[in-house]
């Protein structure tokens, strides 16, 4: 599988100080690995940032460190951003081993028509956008296809059991269950709208009083 390349530099800057990193244009991040000494580093923000969406979380990353003469295996680990603007602020990357086995959450793709959707009444349901890999790290797929021309009326289903895989990938969730089936789309009748609580409790009164007057007036009568 083609590798994505990151050039980053080591980082002498910690803690607050990051801040004129980040309006630099620099993103602190860190790698760490089993087996690996963990170690500051930094890069481009616009850099990290193209990496970052063309590999998300399951695509191997060839980090060429600066002073380095050989690329790591590496992958998305987290990816922390400031909430009010979505500014990049950190970036965590796991050093794998190439022998050994990883395991990730890869995103499912959806490929191919399906017969039920040509009525519209249908809907197609995505019950689980990511499965949990297992597999070699120059196995991993950056994706997982799933074909649904084969969902041909409502209630259809693919469950995880029914997926194709490469050989040397195996998927964790339960094969049972539903990755993308064809829902039928209910219609909603018409809405009664419904007086108000106070206005309701007013026509009530009115004619609680009404039955009064009218038994008073019957009594009247009578006497």
């Amino acid at each position: 599988m083609e590798t994505i390349p990151l050039e980053l530099q080591k980082r002498d800057v910690y803690g607050k100080k990051t801040k004129s990193l980040r309006r630099e244009g620099v993103t602190p991040a860190h790698v760490f690995g089993h087996g690996v000494k963990s170690q500051a580093l930094q890069g481009a923000t616009t850099e990290i940032e193209r990496v970052i969406a063309h590999a998300g979380k399951s695509r191997l990353i060839g980090l060429k460190i600066d002073g380095e003469k050989r690329a790591r295996s590496v992958i998305v680990r987290e990816v922390q951003r400031k909430p009010s603007s979505g500014l990049l602020y950190h970036v965590d990357f796991y050093q794998v081993r190439t022998k050994e086995k990883m395991t990730v959450e890869v995103p499912v793709h959806i490929t191919g028509e399906a017969p039920a959707l040509e009525n519209t009444a249908n809907k197609l349901e995505i019950e689980l956008p990511e499965l949990t890999v297992e597999c070699l790290p120059t196995q991993l797929p950056s994706r997982l296809d799933v074909d649904i021309s084969g969902l041909t009326g409502p209630n259809d289903a693919i469950r995880v059991k029914d997926l194709s895989l490469a050989d040397g990938i195996s998927v964790h969730n339960d094969p049972e269950l539903v990755v993308v089936k064809i829902a039928v789309e209910r219609k909603r009748g018409p809405e009664v709208e419904e007086a108000p609580a106070e206005e309701g409790e007013a026509v009530a009164a009115a004619e609680t009083a009404g039955e009064s007057e009218v038994e008073e007036s019957s009594a009247a009568s009578d006497d």
